[in-house]
């Protein structure tokens, strides 16, 4: 392994780490008796420039990947393609969340928090990449010990320590159960890489104690983006973390762990006789593929129907909006893990490698697509949620009471948002779970793929209930208090920008659909 290979490679982290350091000496060593307004404005405008160096950094990895050994069953880390998607939202996402602690007051001590903000992403930046799984671990840490400080950074805030430290038990349960699964792949195969994993899978064949483990690592990522029986942590989480935190948790956390699984995706389920592998490994490789997925989407898709289904039924019961948001995330991981999990590998002897992985692109692609923009709107809902909660002192449903008289701005933007989620056109919302489902019924025809779409098509239009019980108090109930609900000028234009964003990417779909296919290769 070349170092300098390396460093090119992990450009971006570097480059957020970079920033994190620059944040704290600015922080603690020249604006200490500043006004903390003045601080949270600096700390985070520093951020927001360390994200955007990270992602100029970008352009000099180029699409490549770092091996030890110089061949695919050695790779550590990759660029372009679905990654270079993935690290590009995280990036931009975790702009967007410093851009809403310029208004908050949740703690005094801002340097820290951007810097662990920043710290929790370049996590997320090496989840995306890599393919190692003991990279895998050490990025997962990385991040999660970021959001369980981020969660506890309030305080003075009873149900914020209290968040934080279910977060932690319940994180460190995970981790206990995904590092035992990754052991005994290490067991099993002898390696660490994913590919090699395969490689000798397919060699040997799949064993029982293959699915114990996947079970184990389903267990572990489950957790990551709370899907159902995993996602206990959330709804307390997502009420009691400071809104910019639980903002990180809902979108970054959610694009790095599906990327993850993007990439055992799209390693794991093809076989790789292009790749310079002998004729009888590539046709062991496509039967083990085959035979070995089985089982695995089932678990998959079993978790994914649990999701929706607990997710959507539950926040019909929620009085606060935060928790309504928590339980909302966990029916669109189930929506996501349908991408994920619905794939049928292509049988037959196909003539090139791109054949195969075909319907796997497009499965990533939609996915891609669906957790940039889900990420998106929802860093929005919280920038609203926060600002009413500061203003009333709650963000129970009647906190809501008259928003469009209050701040008539302030309730477009939630209409907008809380409209997309729900999947309604011509609202990006609707682009992502309508390319989803297609993506889904296109690489896997039979009943059950068409019995789940349809079963996630009712459910996202019981969410559009749960959706307008939060609308109808901002437009239609009348309101207790009609005074003035201010909000910074920095946050406002940011989620005006947000709104604007989700309504022009809803109306021009292809508009990020081609800037994802623009970096994959031409097929």
């Amino acid at each position: 392994m070349n170092y300098a290979d390396l460093f090119r490679v992990t450009l971006p982290e570097t480059a957020l780490e970079l920033a994190a350091l620059l944040v704290l000496i600015v922080d603690l060593g020249f604006l200490r008796r500043a006004a903390l307004k003045t601080r949270a404005a600096v700390a985070a405008l520093l951020g927001v420039a360390g994200c955007g160096a990270a992602l100029w950094a970008m352009q000099f990895q180029g699409n490549a990947w770092l091996s030890v050994d110089g061949d695919f069953s050695s790779v550590l880390l990759v660029t372009g393609a679905y990654v270079a998607v993935a690290q590009t939202g995280i990036l931009v996402l975790t702009a967007l969340t410093l851009l809403l602690l310029i208004d908050s007051d949740f703690t005094k001590h801002v340097g820290e928090f951007v810097a662990v903000v920043l710290m929790a992403a370049s996590g997320g930046l090496l989840i995306a990449g890599t393919q190692d799984l003991l990279v895998i671990f050490v990025g997962l840490e990385l991040l999660s010990l970021g959001l369980y400080i981020m969660t506890a950074f309030a305080k003075s805030s009873g149900k914020s320590a209290e968040a934080a430290m279910k977060y932690y038990l319940f994180g460190g349960m995970s981790a206990a159960f995904l590092l035992f699964g990754f052991s005994y792949f290490y067991g099993l195969t002898g390696s660490t890489n994913l590919s090699a994993i395969q490689l000798a899978i397919a060699d040997s064949g799949p064993s029982p104690l293959f699915y114990v483990a996947w079970v184990l690592v389903v267990v572990g990522l489950g957790f990551k983006i709370a899907a159902v029986p995993f996602h206990l942590w959330a709804p307390d989480t997502y009420e009691g973390a400071p809104a910019p935190a639980a903002a990180f948790i809902a979108s970054v956390s959610k694009v790095a762990s599906f990327t993850l699984l993007l990439t055992i995706l799209q390693i794991w389920m093809m076989y790789q006789g292009e790749f310079g592998y002998q004729k009888s490994l590539a046709d062991k490789l496509r039967f083990h593929s085959d035979q070995t997925w089985l089982p695995m989407a089932t678990i998959l898709l079993l978790v994914a129907a649990a999701s929706m289904i607990v997710g959507n039924l539950a926040a019909l019961a929620q009085v606060s909006v935060r928790r309504l948001l928590a339980y909302s995330a966990i029916a669109h991981a189930g929506y996501i893990l349908l991408g994920v999990a619905v794939y049928k590998m292509q049988t037959g002897h196909e003539t090139h490698i791109f054949e195969t992985l075909l319907p796997v692109i497009e499965s990533q692609k939609a996915v891609l697509y669906y957790i940039l923009t889900y990420g998106l709107t929802t860093i929005g809902a919280f920038g609203v949620v926060s600002v009413v909660e500061r203003a009333t002192g709650s963000d129970r449903l009647d906190s809501f009471l008259g928003l469009h008289k209050r701040n008539p701005v302030l309730a477009a933007v939630l209409l907008v948002l809380f409209l997309s989620l729900a999947g309604i056109p011509p609202l990006v919302g609707f682009w992502a779970k309508f390319n989803l489902f297609a993506a889904v019924l296109g690489v896997s025809a039979g009943p059950v793929p068409f019995t789940l779409v349809a079963l996630a098509v009712a459910l996202s239009a019981v969410s559009l209930y749960y959706y307008l019980h939060v609308l109808k108090r901002a437009y239609v109930m009348p309101a207790i208090d009609e005074t003035p609900i201010k909000a910074h000028p920095v946050t406002l234009a940011v989620l005006v920008a947000i709104a604007a964003a989700v309504v022009v990417l809803g109306c021009f779909p292809a508009l990020l659909q081609n800037w994802i296919e623009s970096f994959y290769p031409a097929i």
